[in-house]
């Protein structure tokens, strides 16, 4: 199992640096930053030039790229030796349009852990993300915890209760709330919950107040139903349509016959036997479900005000603040590995005859 880790994560570092690629290329294509940035109507040619020369945009995207993934600090040299980095590979020494060239090291590139700083907000970008990281966490974990185990908990019943109203309402809802989209459904529990019942908080993460800090997390359960809700019907309808066609399977197989004829109590066959194996097929299911819950982080979080790393990355996309963006695909291409990885290892957790080699 641990060479099969290890191999796994040995083959994923292509992957990694290939999304790394596809969305610098694509973010670029979205247009220059200093077009959003620096618009004023009485901004000069010259101003918007000085202004793409601090932000590091001027070059062409392959220049960019190597300098945010190495950084800046390798293609530089002192010819002189007078302690000055005055000559350059392929970068501009005048970094920040002030006629003078600057000193070597100034970027050390994602690659060591180093994201630069936020074009709009001024801030080292790991900051802002680890800032951030926690209301996303809290929101994720929550939803995958609920809509799991309560999806399991309905596949199962209906499988047992085939054919009866159990069975037949659980797969009509199921079908409905699976077919409602995320933002439809949260925008219109807002508006019944919070702005006509107004029993519920219509958005933020937590009661407003001077310091920004939020109390734990029971302190505050109100302001997490919404979200949750929301963030969970999804899971909730594919893991319930998943466990309860993996259960009807289970339990037409000769073994689950054999022991119901010995007399086995019909809970153990249920829920000891028959659930088990059951659950394999849900292991498939788990690395996806992870990536849509940081996908559908974005949408959630901005409608409900979250302070987390979906809200923030919708809105370095839209002003077009290129080091947050690059960090938050990292951090989504990061989970997503992860979480195909997990579903294989949960594949030899809940199935013995399983070997990976």
């Amino acid at each position: 199992m641990i060479r099969y880790i290890f191999r796994r994560l040995l083959q994923a570092v292509p992957t990694f640096f290939g999304i790394t690629v596809l969305s610098y290329i694509l973010m670029s294509a979205s247009g220059n930053p200093v077009q959003v940035l620096g618009f004023r109507p009485d901004s000069g040619r010259e101003e918007q030039e000085r202004l793409a020369k601090v932000l590091g945009v001027n070059d062409p995207w392959p220049i960019q790229y190597l300098r945010w993934l190495l950084g800046d600090d390798w293609m530089r040299w002192d010819s002189d030796g007078d302690g000055v980095a005055d000559r350059s590979f392929i970068l501009p020494l005048d970094a920040d349009g002030d006629g003078e060239n600057e000193p070597p090291g100034k970027r050390l590139g994602a690659v060591r852990g180093d994201f630069g700083n936020s074009f709009v907000k001024k801030r080292p970008v790991l900051e802002l993300i680890f800032e951030r990281l926690p209301s996303t966490l809290e929101l994720s974990i929550s939803s995958l915890v609920v809509g799991a185990s309560l999806g399991l908990l309905i596949g199962i019943l209906a499988a047992v209760n085939k054919g009866k109203r159990f069975d037949n309402a659980s797969r009509v809802l199921a079908v409905v709330f699976d077919s409602i989209p995320a933002f439809w459904l949260a925008l219109m529990l807002l508006l019944f919950f919070g702005s006509n019942l107004k029993i519920l908080p219509i958005g933020d993460r937590c009661k407003l107040t001077l310091d920004d800090s939020c109390p734990p997390i029971y302190e505050r359960l109100e302001y997490m139903v919404l979200p949750v809700f929301v963030f969970s019907t999804g899971l909730i309808s594919g893991y319930s349509r998943i466990m309860r066609a993996s259960m009807l399977d289970v339990l037409g197989q000769d073994y689950i016959r054999t022991a119901q004829s010995k007399g086995l109590n019909r809970r153990m066959i249920l829920y000891r036997h028959a659930a088990r194996n059951a659950l394999i097929p849900i292991a498939t299911f788990l690395g996806p479900a992870i990536t849509g819950l940081l996908a559908g982080a974005v949408v959630i979080e901005t409608i409900f005000n979250y302070p987390g790393v979906g809200k923030t990355l919708f809105e370095a996309a839209t002003s077009r603040d290129y080091p947050v963006v690059m960090a938050s695909v990292i951090y989504g291409a990061v989970a997503t590995i992860l979480g195909y990885l997990l579903s294989d290892i949960m594949y030899a957790w809940i199935d013995p005859r399983i070997r990976f080699t």
